[in-house]
């Protein structure tokens, strides 16, 4: 298998933004959603990816032509209902919300079409990330299953970021890395709180349920590692000045995927997962980033031993 990821986004969305500049008023369409910023990320790292996503009507019709200028390899598969979208306002330099829709739940034919050609990319990979919708009403979690599954019955290695219903199913299909927020954990009832403990307690159980890998980002606190070893580490990122918090953990998920598809261990690819969040949070644009700046960033990323945490010896 070429050293590739297949990127799995079964509900990507158009974003429109609006943002002032200078006497002008902007108007910015782009690809989004979980997966796409993914992708993005990870073709910003020089990793080949391809892109699996069902697409339909109006809007589905416009994202297609905006996928196409990704430069990436995209799949599609037609569903019935439409794809969903979102109208953002940042004149101000903050993000308020116009308006939005998600898109309606996929059929099962189109979950079946869906499945077969991801299967089908999957296999062409060494490493598959699957990624969320934006309204976990819009595919069922089952697939995720299935997928983890098969792809890892058959050799691959599987990096998932989801949360609730889809975090359950893909666990109970296994996943080499799972990648979760430490908000997640509690909204989803794994963890009593945010303390290290509890979300420590919380990562060891999803290990027991199927995932041989924890990360759990902590938004600005380190990302929390446990790794298929037993070890548990902190990942201590370099501070930067944030611009905007969003699409931090999908780039650090993005990273990960690169490194190991590359056949890095898993030691690197946490640095470079956490350089490339570390980056995303200085730009506007998600899942942006420069392969360079990324490279530079990794080698001042420590990695704690958590028994040690906050002052013991750092692994850099």
């Amino acid at each position: 298998m070429d050293e590739k990821v297949m990127v799995f986004a079964p509900a990507p969305l158009l974003t429109v933004t609006i943002e002032q500049q200078a006497d002008a008023v902007e108007l910015h369409l782009h690809p989004g959603g979980q997966g796409v910023w993914q992708t993005r990320m990870i073709s910003a790292l020089g990793t080949p990816v391809t892109l699996c996503v069902a697409l339909g009507g109006e809007v589905g019709d416009a994202l297609r032509k905006l996928l196409a200028d990704e430069n990436v390899s995209v799949r599609v598969v037609e569903r019935q209902s439409g794809t969903g979208w979102y109208v953002h306002d940042r004149r101000d330099g903050s993000r308020t919300e116009i308006a939005e829709d998600p898109g309606a739940p996929m059929v099962r034919h189109d979950i079946d079409e869906l499945y077969t050609v991801t299967l089908t990319e999957g296999l062409r990979a060494p490493v598959s990330v699957l990624s969320g919708p934006a309204d976990p009403g819009v595919v069922d979690p089952d697939i995720y299953r299935r997928l983890a599954s098969d792809l890892s019955a058959n050799g691959g290695t599987v990096v998932a970021d989801l949360s609730g219903d889809h975090l359950t199913a893909v666990l109970a299909g296994g996943v080499a890395v799972l990648k979760v927020s430490h908000e997640e954990l509690i909204d989803d009832g794994h963890a009593d709180d945010d303390s290290v403990a509890a979300l420590l307690t919380a990562g060891r159980r999803l290990q027991k349920q199927g995932a041989r890998t924890v990360l759990i980002s902590r938004a600005g606190e380190p990302t929390l590692a446990l790794l298929d070893d037993g070890t548990a580490l902190q990942v201590h990122a370099p501070p930067l000045e944030l611009a905007d918090h969003r699409g931090a953990g999908d780039s650090m998920t993005a990273g990960v995927a690169a490194v190991l598809a590359r056949g890095g261990d898993l030691r690197e690819a946490l640095r470079v997962g956490a350089a490339a969040g570390a980056l995303n949070v200085t730009r506007h644009g998600l899942g942006t980033g420069r392969a360079e700046a990324v490279r530079e960033l990794a080698g001042w990323v420590r990695l704690t031993p958590l028994d040690d945490a906050p002052g013991g010896d750092d692994d850099r």
